[in-house]
């Protein structure tokens, strides 16, 4: 390539696990790569949970993209979000913070761009039963399951207190387990020294799953120890059992003995997702079929039909009937980095994507997890550590590695106290008005901003 030519061009959208590995996979080539998010964060998934339980600060896992990738001078980072995919002229089509609209043209597309809560056609439950994919999804519920302590205290009628006190999870796969996990380790452990008029001991706690066991990915063995490991920490676990209806103060699902009410004032969902709509315009390009789910069939190469200057990859796209969790966005981030190093040499010559699976992990509560590594699957304190490492492992920089280290140390192993506990005025506005509350006092909030593209 003569100084003339212009340099390729490779626009990433998402700044998630997929993205990024494409990013870096691209550090040492002669292109310019470009990535562009709606946040300006790279989340880390896995550990979205904790926020929401008052273990860790948000900051810890999800650093500033530019931080990220700061040292790699062919790559810059865009805070935008993009709506238009226009394949025929090489262009993608955003706007800025402020509405800016902005045109990116590429030479090679790479489009990561996640997936998002899916309610299976009952979108008016998210009101009620809000699902966690961004921080701001972390920190609402965060704030929703702390506020309902805080509405439990004050509570004079007893079965007001009792639907206060009452939580339900739906989807028993790992985010659910985990979640509901932290709900009854703060109402069990954490909690009952903290409060004088309310026992939080008396919490009712229930996970509702539509097939036939919790973690149906797992193997039976580490089902079987999470199903008895949550009915000891006080867990009501459901399987086979569907919600059909929720409403301000109640869900009503059906199971094997029938349908019944629940009168909870916090449902969290998390019992399935819906890719982004980017898939679908991708698809109504290219002629590529989508899932049920909205993902996008790909190329053995994670192209896309007859555009083989477009990738696809992670939780928006269907291949080999991948899971969408982090490891296949990681390796098919890295692959497809290396067929465009490739392609830009002139081979041509890329095998098919292939997927390694590392296993699968869920922690359920205090030194105890499940995890199935290589073929070798523990349980208990052994899980739990193998857990920890490897999610430390998959951090981004040693200040967040040796800080999430540091604040594990001091909320899991020398106390059960959650140092993050903060409830925001917008929050608590929120929790309380849909109840017919009065608002707490204090400033005005703007709204949040949006998520993430993955």
């Amino acid at each position: 390539m003569t100084s003339e030519e212009p340099r390729h061009r490779v626009v990433v959208v998402g700044g998630g696990f997929g993205g990024l590995n494409v990013t870096r996979a691209l550090a040492h080539a002669d292109v310019e790569v470009t990535v562009v998010d709606r946040t300006n964060h790279h989340l880390f998934q896995p550990l979205l949970y904790q926020v929401a339980a008052g273990i860790l600060p948000p900051g810890l896992i999800a650093p500033a993209l530019r931080h990220v990738i700061r040292k790699q001078r062919n790559a810059r980072a865009l805070l935008a979000d993009v709506h238009d995919l226009d394949l025929a002229h090489r262009v993608v089509r955003a706007e800025g913070p402020d509405g800016r609209p902005l045109e990116l043209p590429y030479d090679t597309l790479v489009v990561a761009a996640g997936a998002t809560h899916s309610y299976f056609g009952r979108d008016e439950w998210a009101r009620f039963a809000p699902g966690m994919k961004t921080v701001e999804d972390a920190r609402r519920l965060r704030d929703r399951i702390l506020s309902a302590f805080e509405m439990a205290e004050l509570a004079g009628d007893p079965s007001e207190r009792a639907e206060w006190l009452t939580f339900v999870v739906v989807g028993a796969g790992p985010t659910g387990v985990e979640l509901v996990g932290q709900v009854a380790e703060l109402a069990h452990q954490v909690l009952p020294m903290d409060y004088r008029s309310v026992d939080t001991t008396e919490a009712r706690i229930l996970l509702l799953e539509g097939t036939e066991t919790v973690l149906p990915p797992f193997a039976p063995k580490l089902r079987r120890y999470t199903h008895e490991r949550l009915t000891r920490m006080h867990v009501e676990v459901r399987v086979e059992t569907l919600a059909t209806g929720m409403d301000d103060e109640s869900i009503t699902f059906k199971g094997p003995e029938g349908e019944e009410t629940v009168r909870a004032r916090t449902r969290i969902w998390a019992a399935g997702v819906r890719a982004s709509p980017l898939a679908r315009m991708l698809a109504e390009q290219t002629g590529a079929a989508t899932d049920r789910a909205g993902r996008i069939a790909v190329n053995p190469d994670c192209t896309l039909p007859g555009r083989l200057e477009v990738f696809a990859i992670g939780d928006m796209v269907s291949l080999n009937k991948l899971p969408g969790v982090a490891q296949p966005a990681i390796q098919e981030g890295k692959y497809v980095g290396k067929v465009i190093k490739a392609r830009l040499a002139g081979d041509e010559r890329i095998p098919p994507f292939k997927y390694l699976d590392k296993g699968s992990m869920a922690t359920i509560g205090y030194r105890s997890a499940v995890a199935d590594a290589f073929g070798v699957k523990v349980t208990g304190w052994i899980g739990y550590a193998m857990w920890g490492f490897i999610h430390m492992l998959y951090l981004i920089g040693w200040g967040n590695r040796l800080g999430t280290l540091y604040t594990w140390a001091r909320a899991l192993v020398f106390s059960k106290n959650r140092g993050h506990r903060i409830i925001t005025f917008e929050q608590a506005h929120d929790q309380t008005t849909m109840h017919g509350a009065e608002p707490p006092p204090g400033p005005s909030s703007s709204s949040a901003p949006p998520g993430p593209v993955e």
